[in-house]
């Protein structure tokens, strides 16, 4: 028999806002908490509770560490699951949580977009498969995919705060939770359960198709998953010089998974075995900035004198040749737990995994470069049963990288980066509070193995958060984290061009870590025909990293990883009220503002201010939402940055949920996305001229569960 809390996670089906709340003061007095879950329409299927108060549907947050509620995060949480989660799903992850709380993406046309958070990026922002970190090389540069699949997610978290410690000291800017069933936490009742779902847009003439499937009998269970993706070039909207659609921004991808587990009455034990291949285009790679180089903090391009144009330089490629990525992933996962595995503890958990990365960057049918990551982590969790009224957590977390880069555009040599970690979380509830406390210290030794040049760093971060229920249905939250962030093998050694984001990269091996003191106050209203909730922030942060551009040739800036001191303050949230029992409107929005200290000027590629609203209905099994949302022109930039022109998009939704004769349910949707065919820009991307935002985009889809 199951062990009740390992049975499979539901699916609650909630009409959560997307986009996040900032715009007008008016608006930030009122609005959410970054977490924002808009109340689920009533269903038309239970009229008797149609009138009723309605309240935010309750979910877990598996991140949280101790399988907390939303409602009881001290820091803003953003959970996906469920219908809202069909309809959010795009072909990447950074596009699929573009429109949540804070959250925007690098955006690297069709094939690789990573999820930026409250401004940061990259290193600072982990991506887990269900609390095991994904290791590719989308930390590396915005060009790199993230490996993880969206249709194949069953719930997507967000989160920020004391419980992201948990999970890296270098998470400044947030986690992202990819939760999946690859591999089985219990048996299917009636021996086999999953679902097949088809879906395509007219805005690249993408075709995909995805399907789950989880059998099993006794203590055995086991489980295959697969996802088909074909998308040609996009278009993009009305009047772009640079024609109708985006040349080599198709998409071309399969991923499938096979698990296997033991499942008892105390826990489980598992294994899976995941592979993705991916095929897609480079967008803006300029072929004649080959053979640049430096002099000083200067950029050269061209002959010297005494030679002839042309010496040692390839600038013949033709324009229109777009480089190609070829990638193809394999990871081996273990995931386990053990409830009441010995006296005075309550569970012991188990993530582990092995990967094997590579990707090939394709010019004219030959390999010009190979990027190759291998990689192993793992991860140890033991909660203790309640000391004197405190529940928590104990744990170790260790990895370790060796990334190589061989061809035109190796800009870093061999590295080996080890990490060790180990962390506590720890909480207390009195009365209508609850307190969070975290603690973790890390290791870091990054080699170079070419120059042999090594640097060690050592960081202990830790952060304070309380959650007060002051009357039912509102909250307030508050957090104060101390971080501390070693530097990337990439920060500390690059050196050499970077074709792909036009940049010509140099690290610096005596970098330190950074010290980042962040502070986050929200205020939430749950329950009631209004809902709403907002959160501030600041973060500052000693010694924060970046690539500060010495110089420009032609587009082509010369980046150098420098130190300074930086400030990040935003705000972000959503109201939502429910104007009858079918209709409810939401204004929401979000900001964000980056600058180095003592008048050092602004950080690059900061998102730009958005707020919009959105009118939802529902009848009977029809569910379905109209928004507009509107972003601002960004012109807060940095040196040798160009400033981005503000758009607004009209999208809509609507779906219809049905039930087989047999009981399965079944969905039906179509969402249509910029319906003006607006030309937009993403600030966020390095190539936002060579690669706008997709045009006018419809998307049908049906999702069967059996």
């Amino acid at each position: 028999m199951t062990h009740p809390s390992l049975a499979p996670r539901c699916a609650t089906r909630r009409n959560r806002p997307t986009l996040h709340p900032v715009a007008l003061a008016t608006l930030l007095a009122l609005s959410g908490a970054g977490t924002a879950h808009a109340q689920t329409p009533p269903s038309a299927a239970t009229p008797a509770a149609v009138d009723a108060a309605p309240s935010l549907p309750p979910v877990t947050v598996s991140a949280s560490g101790l399988q907390l509620g939303a409602n009881d995060m001290t820091t803003p949480v953003s959970v996906l699951e469920g219908d809202e989660l069909v309809r959010r799903r795009e072909g990447t992850l950074g596009e699929t949580l573009n429109s949540e709380p804070g959250i925007t993406s690098s955006h690297f046309g069709a094939g690789a977009s990573r999820p930026i958070i409250r401004g940061m990026d990259g290193p600072r922002v982990k991506v887990l498969s269900d609390g095991a970190e994904l290791h590719d090389a989308s930390t590396i540069s915005p060009d790199h995919a993230v490996v993880s699949e969206p249709l194949l997610a069953t719930q997507i978290e967000v989160l920020r705060g004391p419980s992201a410690l948990l999970y890296g000291n270098g998470a400044v800017g947030g986690v992202v939770n990819v939760l999946d069933g690859k591999i089985p936490t219990a048996v299917p009742q009636k021996g086999y359960e999953g679902s097949a779902e088809l879906r395509a847009n007219t805005g690249a003439r993408e075709g995909a198709g995805a399907f789950s499937l989880t059998g099993g009998a006794g203590n055995l269970a086991v489980h295959v998953e697969g996802v088909a993706r074909d998308a040609g070039d996009y278009g993009v909207g009305k009047g772009w010089s640079g024609g109708n659609k985006v040349l080599g921004s198709f998409n071309r991808t399969d991923t499938g998974s096979v698990g296997l587990s033991w499942v008892g009455d105390q826990g489980y034990l598992g294994a899976a075995y995941t592979r993705q291949t991916a095929k897609y285009g480079l967008p803006g790679h300029n072929h004649s900035f080959e053979g640049c180089h430096t002099h000083g903090d200067h950029l050269h391009c061209g002959a010297h004198a005494g030679e002839e144009e042309g010496d040692g330089h390839d600038h013949g490629a033709a324009a229109g040749d777009v480089p190609v990525v070829d990638l193809r992933s394999e990871r081996f996962d273990i995931r386990g737990e053990l409830r009441n595995p010995f006296a005075g503890f309550s569970a012991l958990r188990l993530r582990a995994g092995v990967t094997d990365y590579v990707h090939d960057e394709v010019e004219d049918g030959a390999i010009s470069t190979t990027f190759k990551n291998k990689a192993y982590d793992t991860r140890v969790e033991l909660q203790h049963e309640p000391i004197a009224g405190f529940k928590g957590l104990i744990g170790l977390q260790t990895s370790q990288r060796k990334f190589a880069a061989d061809g035109a555009e190796a800009y870093v040599e061999p590295t080996i980066t080890r990490k060790l970690g180990f962390f506590a979380l720890e909480e207390y509830r009195l009365g209508d509070w609850r307190f969070e406390a975290a603690l973790r210290h890390d290791r870091q030794t990054a080699e170079a193995q070419t120059s042999s040049i090594e640097r060690s760093h050592n960081g202990t971060s830790a952060s304070l958060g309380a959650v007060w229920k002051f009357t039912p249905g509102y909250q307030v939250g508050t957090s104060f984290t101390h971080a501390s962030r070693a530097p990337t093998a990439e920060e500390l050694y690059a050196q050499g061009l970077h074709m792909a984001t036009s940049t010509y990269e140099r690290g610096n091996a005596n970098l330190k870590s950074e010290i980042s003191q962040n502070i986050d106050v929200s205020l939430r209203k749950t329950s009631g025909d209004t809902t709403f909730g907002v959160s501030v922030f600041k973060n500052r942060i000693n010694n924060y990293i970046y690539g500060r551009t010495l110089d420009e040739v032609d587009g082509l800036q010369l980046l150098q990883y420098s130190q300074a001191d930086a400030t990040f303050t935003g705000i972000e949230g959503q109201v939502r009220q429910r104007l009858n029992r079918n209709f409810g409107i939401t204004l929401f929005g979000d900001t964000v503002r980056a600058r180095l200290a003592d008048g050092g000027g602004l950080l690059p590629r900061i998102p730009a201010t958005r707020a919009g609203v959105r009118l939802d209905a529902n009848w009977q099994a029809w569910e379905g939402q109209v928004e507009w949302v509107q972003v601002a022109r960004q012109n807060r930039v940095a040196d040798f940055e160009t400033a981005t022109p503000g758009y607004g998009m009209l999208n809509l939704g609507i779906s219809y949920n049905g039930q087989l004769s047999n009981g399965s349910p079944w969905q039906v949707y179509l969402k249509a996305n910029n319906l003006t065919d607006r030309l937009a820009y993403a600030h966020t991307s390095f190539i936002k001229n060579a690669a706008p935002l997709m045009g006018r985009n419809v998307t049908v889809g049906v999702k069967v569960a059996f």
